[in-house]
């Protein structure tokens, strides 16, 4: 029996239809995501079913004797009520038998309740299980880092916000959870927690999410809502990929083909006279089938992000043993990197750990407490920030582009419109006049980059690029830093977007600690688990070669040189470190297939990197 029962829905504002008499159910158990481009109607339809935006036609039935959970993207909490008192509003068996225990033990106490009533109470406690309730709430606020629940709301981050709203909905322990996009300001531990917490628990479930990895481990049906239409995919993302192309593949064929007969048509029905009443009434609907398959819309398949970069010089960005501070907690110890042409970095670790606060000093928007902050006079920062920027809701969407430039110059040599450089980030001609103020989350989002990526950067840092992006838009995105030629550091919580793009990792281990690991977030995941899960090993049977040191020359070393062999000689002693943890972790006789070709990729990457750097260190050695 279906939990929810959607039928021919349809919603449209003014001449915009974002979905006609589309249909479809979600069953008892079922974990299904909902997918669609910024803008295509998604959150409307959220809304429609929280009752709050009412459809043109059709309707939404939720099964009567279910409880029903929304997690919004714009959730709303009491900015006066303390963390526990919002969580105390919470609305279900247990709760209701807890507050019935403690008011009958309270009365109990105070001589107006009978051992009677406090029996029923604690009855009632123990069959609807509030005893383990109690238990499973302290582990989800726990795993969500809540730790002060005195904190009033308004006082919280807008990501502290978040966590509590997702916590008051997991607690209540609905029949039937709609999330929007719930991965949005967490860490990818937390991220990994909740994965695996909603894919085992007994419920119901419609999700919104850009994140692939999320998607796949959650859920095992997807829903795609596009130009109006709905299309179902039992399958998980790759699935779902392959059979959209071939759906819009052959929707493309068929327009084409529809398209030519419509031609054909249309000149048999402007021959024939109008005063003839021998019109074979059959070939004129035929022609109106026909008609309207030929002014169908192709899908939108690509959007071009093809801005120019200006040259990168030779020095980028050096950072020199700089710390940071705020009052007892420490964010970041001495820590010292020199930037390459064209690398791509990744940051991770748990909110709180000073990840934006590394990002605005490499910037030069925040100063070390010690240590310095080197820039190159070539480079040109493009800032994604996480908090993004305030776009005038009364200006039009093509006036905010205007302000940065009339033309913007392309990759290629060529210069585009600035109307031009919109419509290929898919903003039709027709929505450019728009205001701002009728944009979609997502809507916005893709043009906050837009603006971010028209001042021809070299060097771009992206401090949660992916939230409220959708799919489409995230794959474009990819593709375009793949091929940037500039440097790239990336925060996302985006698992997939991370392992795609980044060449290594800083990692923010807590306490000022920053891990240069050699590989993506999936890997780095792999090794430290391996490090958790490795037995003892007696300390003969690992040979660790040290890294070479340096010997004295006559010949004087130029700072630069010196200082490139120290960390050379850094690196080299960590990569062997690392080199030999691998091969232990190989030598133990794992079964798992997948994960003894995880780590022998990881092996071969490391082994190649140890090549090159010492190569490296012999030849400034013998300079």
């Amino acid at each position: 029996m279906n939990h929810l029962s959607v039928n021919n829905l349809s919603k449209a504002f003014g001449t915009k239809t974002l979905f006609s008499n589309i249909s479809f159910g979600v069953g008892a158990g079922e974990k299904v995501a909902l997918v669609a481009r910024n803008g295509s109607g998604k959150t409307t339809l959220f809304k429609i079913l929280r009752g709050i935006e009412i459809a043109d036609s059709g309707e939404t039935v939720f099964r009567k004797d279910i409880r029903v959970a929304f997690l919004d993207q714009d959730f709303v909490l009491s900015e006066d009520f303390t963390v526990q008192q919002v969580l105390d509003t919470a609305d279900n068996p247990c709760t209701r038998a807890i507050h019935a225990y403690e008011k009958a033990l309270q009365a109990h106490e105070e001589g107006n309740e009978t051992l009677h009533g406090l029996d029923d109470a604690l009855e009632a406690m123990n069959a609807s299980q509030a005893w383990e309730y109690q238990k499973t709430m302290s582990e989800i606020l726990g795993r969500l880092e809540i730790k002060d629940l005195t904190q009033r709301i308004g006082a919280l981050s807008g990501g502290q916000k978040k966590r509590v709203a997702l916590a008051l909905v997991l607690i209540n322990k609905p029949d039937f959870v709609v999330m929007d996009e719930p991965t949005n300001h967490l860490d990818l531990e937390m991220i990994g927690w909740l994965a695996h917490y909603l894919s085992n628990a007994q419920l119901s479930l419609l999700l919104v999410t850009h994140d692939r990895y999320f998607l796949d481990e959650v859920c095992d049906r997807i829903l795609e809502l596009d130009n109006g239409e709905l299309f179902e995919y039992k399958g998980d993302f790759e699935y779902y990929l392959t059979k959209k192309a071939e759906r819009e593949m052959a929707f493309a064929s068929e327009t084409d083909k529809a398209r030519n007969l419509f031609k054909r048509e249309l000149e048999w029905v402007r021959r024939m006279p109008k005063a003839r009443g021998t019109k074979s009434k059959s070939r004129l609907d035929a022609f109106e089938e026909i008609k309207a398959k030929a002014l169908r819309k192709k899908p939108v398949v690509h959007i071009e992000m093809s801005v120019k970069s200006e040259r990168l010089g030779s020095k980028i960005l050096e950072l020199h043993k700089v710390t940071k501070a705020f009052g007892a907690k420490k964010l970041i110890d001495p820590f010292s990197y020199t930037f390459i042409p064209g690398e791509k970095i990744g940051i991770a670790g748990k909110n709180g750990t000073g990840k934006t606060t590394l990002l605005r000093m490499m910037l030069g928007m925040e100063e070390p407490d010690s240590g310095k902050v080197v820039r190159g006079d070539t480079v040109v920062f493009g800032y994604y920030s996480q908090a993004g920027i305030k776009l005038d809701n009364d200006k039009r969407i093509i006036e905010v582009i205007k302000e940065i430039a009339e033309f913007i110059p392309l990759a290629n040599g060529t210069s585009l419109s600035a109307s031009q450089l919109l419509t290929r980030f898919n903003f039709a001609p027709d929505v450019q006049y728009s205001y701002v103020s009728k944009l979609s989350g997502g809507e916005r989002r893709r043009l906050y980059l837009l603006t971010v990526l028209v001042r021809n950067p070299n060097f771009l840092v992206l401090d949660e690029p992916t939230n409220d992006l959708d799919i489409l838009t995230l794959q474009t995105l990819e593709e375009f830093l793949l091929e940037f030629k500039g440097c790239v550091i990336i925060v996302s919580h985006d698992r997939y977007f991370m392992d795609k793009l980044v060449d290594h990792l800083f990692v923010l281990e807590g306490d000022g600690v920053i891990k240069d690991f050699p590989g993506n977030y999936s890997e780095y995941r792999i090794w430290k688990q391996a490090q958790k899960d490795e037995p003892t090993v007696v300390e003969e049977k690992v040979e660790v070669v040290e890294a070479p040191k340096a010997v004295p020359v006559v010949k004087k070393r130029s700072y630069k040189v010196q200082r490139e062999l120290e960390e050379l000689e850094d690196r080299i002693a960590e990569l062997e470190k690392m080199k030999a943890d691998y091969e232990a972790q190989l030598a133990a006789g794992i079964a798992d297939y997948a994960e003894i070709s995880r780590l022998s990729d990881a092996l071969k990457n490391i082994t190649d990197e140890l090549d090159a750097k010492s190569m490296r260190w012999l030849e400034l050695e013998e300079s």
